[in-house]
């Protein structure tokens, strides 16, 4: 028995408490929670923000776009920074740095004091979100990582739908005037309690299995962290800065960002080579990993976007208040957070056809969604939305956690963080892209047609479910090249798979049942 308390992420599990790693990753999805809550959490407390600060427009779009422009820009390098040295350093560095921040935000006086707040809360929710795949795909394997990661796709589904709620909520009890200093402070409570369970639970880096490709000083690639950083912020400004920046100036700065990105493929091969690079390209040569990546950003390029025109047509359309808004997305948070649970415990069952029936739950949710507001546009839309919101709410969770379990099935530890950084600014991009898109259809109905609130929702949903059926095609891409999908089932004690590839690393004993070396 005690050989299979030692070795792999077994020994990684003891060392933070392999009895305990429930509880640890307990503390990294109540983090990660925070940090994905503050991306839609500040949708509905702008007009607080405005009234009790004074903000321009633009800083009004800057609370709002720079944390998203800094969180996407720090996800692939804290991720590499993780999986090279100490994953609960780094974390516990984002926790702090985020509880830290949100103090800043909330204690702001004036416009320029909160912008700067909330582009370090932006990077600090960057720093700590990959090491939260990392550390589960460090200590789970078979079917309890499908768990684990439902759990995660849970709480991804779940912060991003409940934000206008709580939003609204501590609007309503705090007052207008000061209400949203609250939707940051609600953080610091939260944050100084998990930062001493972090220390406690998660596992040391002396506790991780010794691996080939250990990063040393020179493994993380300047170059490379330079390159992706410029490609990034040139993808995701005039995205995030669609509705600010008029004229078509701002869309020049695509290509120039495609390219920057071209470069930093070509020089990940090149660098690849003789040292362990920022992000090895020989990820995307598993199908799993490739098209899970590019599902990720069809799919939040659909489903982000949808709160964001809803909230839009139920308060300045229909006149909600911010919590009768938030309370009527509620029904897709609920669903989201069950389908994401049940479809994490069966992905191992039903793979990539699991997502796909997901999918098409949620495009037909959306779509009986635009019927009823078609027609029964009133006050009573928010109740008659509300079932088909939760099946697509349903779907969604069945999208979330099995698409990232398979997309990360065949990822060695050793690249954890860096694989999930990937991913999760894919799902960044993909969420301004489709805001950018849909929110540019639904204010040009609006330009038209200033009254028609319900029309240019019913446009913009038509864009959203577009996007949806985009990553409903992926999904059947994969399917019908030759698979299920279906993650390979837990390995017995041994090397853990290598990636396609010469260069990629094997990345040590793959579970908790591996067996120390003997001494």
């Amino acid at each position: 028995m005690s050989a299979g308390l030692h070795g792999g992420a077994g020994q990684a599990g003891r060392a933070g408490g392999r009895d305990h790693r429930w509880q640890a990753l307990a503390v990294c999805l109540v983090a990660g929670f925070m940090t994905l809550l503050d991306v839609s959490i500040v949708n509905v407390a702008l007009p607080s923000v405005r009234a009790g600060l004074g903000l321009s427009e633009s800083g009004l779009q800057w609370v709002l776009s720079g944390y998203a422009l800094t969180f996407g820009l720090a996800l692939v390098p804290a991720g590499r920074l993780g999986d090279a040295r100490s994953r609960r350093a780094v974390f516990i560095s984002g926790l702090a740095l985020f509880t830290l921040t949100s103090a800043l935000a909330g204690a702001a006086q004036n416009e320029g004091w909160l912008i700067a707040a909330r582009l370090v809360q932006g990077v600090a929710g960057g720093i700590l979100v990959p090491q939260v795949s990392g550390f589960i795909q460090e200590l789970f394997q078979g079917a309890e990582r499908g768990r684990a990661f439902g759990l995660l796709g849970a709480t991804i589904g779940v912060s991003t739908a409940v934000g206008p709620l709580l939003g609204g909520l501590l609007i309503q009890v705090f007052g207008t005037a000061d209400g949203w200093r609250w939707v940051f402070y609600v953080n610091l409570p939260i944050g100084l309690v998990a930062l001493p369970l972090a220390y406690r639970l998660l596992p040391p880096p002396s506790a991780r299995p010794a691996r080939a490709g250990r990063a040393t000083g020179r493994d993380f690639d300047p170059v490379g962290v330079l390159l992706l950083g410029a490609g990034t912020v040139l993808l995701l400004l005039p995205l995030v800065e669609q509705q600010q920046w008029p004229g078509p100036a701002k869309w020049l700065l695509l290509p120039v960002a495609l390219l920057l990105l071209a470069g930093f493929a070509g020089w990940e091969r090149r660098y690849g080579r003789r040292h362990e690079p920022l992000v090895s390209m020989n990820l995307f040569r598993a199908r799993s990993y490739a098209l899970g990546t590019v599902l990720s950003l069809a799919y939040f390029a659909g489903f982000t976007a949808i709160f964001f025109i809803f909230t839009l047509y139920l308060q300045n359309g229909l006149g909600y208040s911010a919590l009768a808004a938030g309370l009527s997305i509620t029904p897709f948070a609920l669903g989201s957070g069950a389908g994401a649970a049940v479809g994490g415990r069966v992905v191992h069952r039903f793979g990539r056809p699991l997502v796909t029936a997901g999918l098409l739950l949620v495009a037909v949710g959306l779509a009986v969604s635009g019927g009823v507001v078609h027609l029964w546009s009133g006050p009573q839309v928010g109740w008659l939305t509300a079932p088909p919101l939760l099946l697509a709410g349903i779907g969604s969770g069945l999208v979330i956690s099995p698409n990232q379990v398979l997309t990360l099935a065949e990822v060695p530890v050793a690249r954890a963080g860096s694989a999930g950084g990937v991913l999760q600014t894919a799902q960044r991009i993909g969420s301004a892209a489709g805001i950018a898109a849909v929110g540019a259809v639904f204010f040009t109905r609006l330009d038209g047609h200033p009254q028609d609130w319900a029309g240019a929702f019913q446009l913009g949903l038509v864009v959203a479910i577009g996007f949806v059926l985009l990553a409903l095609a992926t999904a059947l891409a994969d399917v019908l090249a030759g698979g299920t999908g279906r993650p390979a089932p837990a390995r017995p004690p041994g090397p853990g798979p290598r990636l396609p590839g010469p260069q990629a690393p094997q990345h040590g004993p793959p579970g908790p049942q591996a067996p120390a070396p003997k001494p």
